[in-house]
This record gives structure tokens, C-alpha cells and sequence, in this order.
């Protein structure tokens, strides 16, 4: 399978922090693959490195075979070099965005004051290729019989848009609210909210950080097949970050562990429920104690 998201000896430092130490991992493509670890081993900071949210202190970063954060993010070839020699910036989240990743927030960041449908529909336009003139200009001219073929693609695109925002409404279970605005919904609806958004700019690779939260059991069990139906329906690979591990055991292909911002274990969910270092990362090492009597 091909690799995805490729994770080269990244290294995240703030001052004398360091939040992420030399990991390294791949995501092959239609994986779920689950991130998890204790608060504050890193996962978070991660997300942030890979949607360009920080800039990395060492390693880099491979979208399929285009490296997207690191010391060169122009890759090879002649004209990758002129541009590194007279314009390199690291690239900014809404490229990152542009390429195919998308990602939820911990803390949901919606619109809170538009409705179900126009937080959507927001998120959809970056599907239109319209412009200003295009919006304006009829295709055909007043009292003449003259066509423009550029112009009047306006009604037919927001057509499109606003189709394509129905479809992931009745898929995420939102249609039915779709005219509430985003702030009234209940906590769990928000987070499904969030992943139709995301879902809306037609991800490769979709990153979700503690969808579950929030949620109650039932809840939890109908998101892990949604997820599932997600990443087959739309044929992307995604990337979760959760503490229910009933969900990351049940859904995910891969599972890595970190641990204080290192890498601690990845393997199946099987290999990871059985191994002690892990099991020992959430509940503590177990010691013999001698009683004298």
C-alpha cells in the first residue's frame, strides 16, 4: 500500500521543552491508524505539526511523497530549487489544507453564530471556481443576444455546493437540524459537525482529535462506524486521536503509543493491549511489596 503520512525523526521543542522527541511512524493509505498516550505526551502537538499549526525543530514530514514540513518543503528538481533559493517559507495551514489534510480541534472551533448548514456550506465553497464577475455578470445580456460563456456559472456551482452540504448533513445525522444554529446543538453534535466540515474540503487524510468526546456509549459505538463508513464512502485514510480505548481498539489498524513525546509501542490493537510498557504508561508500574509481620 502506498504511505500516506510519513513521520521522520520529528522533534518539537519550545524553549527547553522538548513536547515531541524523534518520532518516527507511516500511514499507509485507507489505514486507520489511532495515536494515543497519556495528557500530555504530545499527541496534540503532532496534529498541530502536521497541519503547519508549529513549525518542526528537527526531522520532516511526507504527504504521500511531497514534504510538507521539515527544512525543505519544495522537494527536488530545478525549479523547486529557485524557488527555495528566492521564496522558501514553510507552508501555511490552509496549504496544508489545499494538499488534502484536514483535521477536528480538541476544543471544537465553529461557527457558533451561523447555522448547522451554513457552517457546512462555508467549508464547501472552496469547491467553487466562480469569482466575482461570475457572480455578478448574467450569462446572457440585457436587451441584447449576446452570451458571455464565462459568466452565470454562479447559480449552477451553488447548486452543487449546496447539494454536496445536504449529503454530508443526512450522512453525519444533521439534517434534521440543519437550520439550528451551531452554538444551540448538544456537545456530541457539535463534534459531528466539526468532521462534516472537514469532511467538506474532500479530504486524503483526515486527522480527528477526540471526536468522542462528549459522547455517550451509544453515541461512541454509532461514531466508530461512522468513521468506518467515512473512510470507505469518501476512500481516505485517517488519523485519530482518542482516549476511549474501546473505540481505538475496535476501529483502528495501527495503533502508536507516545509517551512524555516519545515514542513508546505501535503494532495492532492486540499487540498493544498485551504490552506492559503501555499498560504500565496509564496505570503505573507495578512493584512488589514486602510486608514484615
Amino acid at each position: 500500500m502506498t504511505d500516506v503520512l510519513t513521520m521522520k525523526n520529528v522533534t518539537k521543542r519550545f524553549g527547553g521543552l522538548t513536547a515531541v522527541g524523534d518520532v518516527s511512524f507511516t500511514i499507509k493509505e485507507g489505514e486507520i491508524f489511532g495515536l494515543i498516550g497519556p495528557n500530555g505526551a504530545g499527541k496534540t502537538t503532532i496534529f498541530n505539526l502536521i497541519t503547519a499549526v508549529y513549525t518542526l525543530s528537527e526531522g520532516e514530514i511526507l504527504f504521500y511523497e511531497d514534504q510538507i514540513a521539515g527544512a525543505d518543503p519544495y522537494g527536488k528538481g530545478f525549479v523547486n530549487s529557485v524557488k527555495r533559493r528566492f521564496n522558501w517559507k514553510p507552508l501555511k495551514p490552509y496549504q496544508i489544507a489545499e494538499k488534502g489534510i484536514t483535521r477536528t480541534f480538541q476544543n471544537i472551533r465553529l461557527f457558533k453564530k451561523l447555522s448547522v448548514f451554513e457552517n457546512v456550506l462555508t467549508a464547501c465553497h472552496r469547491s467553487g471556481s466562480y469569482g466575482l464577475l461570475q457572480s455578478i455578470v448574467p450569462r446572457k445580456l440585457p436587451f441584447t443576444k449576446m452570451t458571455l460563456p464565462w459568466a452565470g456559472s454562479f447559480c449552477k456551482q451553488e447548486e452543487m455546493l449546496n447539494q454536496k452540504t445536504s449529503e454530508l448533513l443526512k450522512l453525519m445525522g444533521l439534517w434534521e437540524v440543519r437550520d439550528m444554529v451551531a452554538a444551540n446543538l448538544p456537545y456530541g453534535m457539535q463534534r459531528k459537525l466539526e468532521i462534516a466540515r472537514a469532511l467538506a474540503l474532500d479530504p486524503k487524510l483526515l486527522l480527528l482529535d477526540e471526536p468522542a468526546a462528549g459522547m455517550n456509549p451509544e453515541e461512541t459505538i454509532q461514531l466508530m462506524e461512522l468513521i468506518r463508513q467515512i473512510r470507505d464512502d469518501f476512500k481516505l485514510t485517517v488519523l485519530i486521536i482518542e482516549h476511549h480505548m474501546d473505540l481505538i481498539m475496535g476501529l483502528c489498524d495501527k495503533i502508536f503509543v507516545l509517551n512524555f513525546g516519545k515514542a513508546l509501542a505501535e503494532g495492532t490493537p492486540d499487540e498493544i493491549q498485551d504490552d506492559k510498557r503501555v499498560i504500565e504508561a496509564y496505570l503505573g508500574k507495578e512493584e512488589d511489596i514486602n510486608v514484615e509481620g
